[in-house]
């Protein structure tokens, strides 16, 4: 499969995305070094937001509300067990993927480990959890309660499907280690050429989000864990649906057209990352950084300048926690620093 023939003209709109998307990657970084237990409590969030919204695009029925408390050991009686099977491996799976994604190798075999793990608890599908498809599938749209409301496209034949998934694999890894063409449409191109291909009997969208959450992750994307990219995928399901349309129906032709669906995927990334970046404003700064922090914070607000020194003095703060508070807020960009030395000055931006 000639994958590179596919993204060869990206248009210059995506260029602009990808230099937004990276530009915001950067400053994320720049300003992460915060509250531990702060981004702790937001990873939590965001596994029970992330988990309820991919179950959801699939049809499952459990709200956000109903997830949380059946991880704390709740009672969910009312619910299919289907719905808390799928629910339980998808949570598990991601909080995984979010603690050590740096230890997932990228490969076939793992994929395949992954798909039995997101698929443990469900019982209907213990004969082919991480096995690839051995009959046909379809690509179906479903509506708020489940219901097939029609097929998108046909997917891999089952005997060219082990075929189809290593040249995919094989293209991917290669293309990420040289390094020559951006990451982000690597990704993109792996997650359509993967739903396209539909390499398991069932789990296959469930599964593209949580390598989507491991691709990033991997290549650097820090903030994945701290806002949903699932919950962006389920707010804009019939967008995601007709752009996974557009370019699908095209990749077995002469001319593949991966664009509609790479406009999509990036502005779901883009969106993201913005909002990423709105959890370090100054409306959310006293979520993010730790007590000791935020008293250095509180008093630059109140007085507008400081040395180091007066800060220590008046917060009744240690002298070293006042200047790794101050190195914090300088990454995140909230106060500046005047002079050198011994005269040294922070002032609040």
């Amino acid at each position: 499969m000639n994958y590179n023939k596919r993204i060869k003209n990206i248009p210059q709109n995506l260029w602009v995305f990808i230099n937004q998307i990276d530009e915001l990657k950067g400053r994320w970084i720049g300003g992460a070094e915060i509250n531990p237990q702060a981004l702790g409590r937001l990873k939590r969030s965001v596994l029970v937001t992330s988990t309820g919204a991919s179950t959801r695009i699939e049809g499952a029925k459990l709200s956000d509300e109903d997830i949380e408390k059946m991880m704390r050991g709740l009672s969910m009686q009312k619910f299919a067990d289907r719905d808390k099977q799928e629910v339980q491996g998808y949570y598990e799976l991601l909080e995984n993927v979010f603690n050590s994604y740096n230890k997932i190798p990228f490969s076939e075999s793992s994929i395949q480990h992954l798909h039995k793990e997101i698929l443990k608890y469900v019982e209907k599908d213990k004969f082919h959890r991480g096995e690839y498809k051995k009959t046909e599938n379809r690509v179906e749209m479903v509506n708020e309660v489940g219901q097939s409301i029609g097929i998108l496209f046909d997917t891999t034949p089952a005997w060219l499907t082990p075929k189809e998934m290593q040249e995919l694999f094989e293209w991917t890894k290669k293309s990420l280690s040289l390094k020559e063409i951006h990451p982000l449409i690597i990704i993109g191109n792996f997650i359509v050429e993967f739903l396209n291909i539909h390499p398991f009997q069932d789990g296959n969208g469930r599964l593209s989000r949580v390598l989507t959450n491991l691709l990033m992750l991997q290549a650097g994307y820090a903030y994945m864990p701290y806002v949903s990219h699932e919950k962006l995928i389920e707010d804009n399901k019939a967008e995601y649906y007709v752009a996974l349309r557009k370019s699908q129906k095209t990749l077995k032709t002469d001319n593949p057209n991966v664009v509609p669906w790479l406009e999509f995927f990036f502005n779901v990334l883009l969106t993201q990352a913005k909002q990423a970046i709105e959890l370090l404003s100054k409306e959310n700064i006293d979520k993010l950084l730790s007590p000791k922090q935020l008293l250095v914070w509180l008093h630059l607000s109140n007085v507008g300048e400081a040395t180091p020194r007066d800060i220590s003095l008046k917060t009744k703060v240690a002298r070293p926690t006042v200047s790794q508070a101050l190195d914090t807020l300088l990454r995140l960009k909230k106060v500046e620093r005047i002079g050198q030395g011994r005269t040294t000055r922070y002032r609040k931006i």
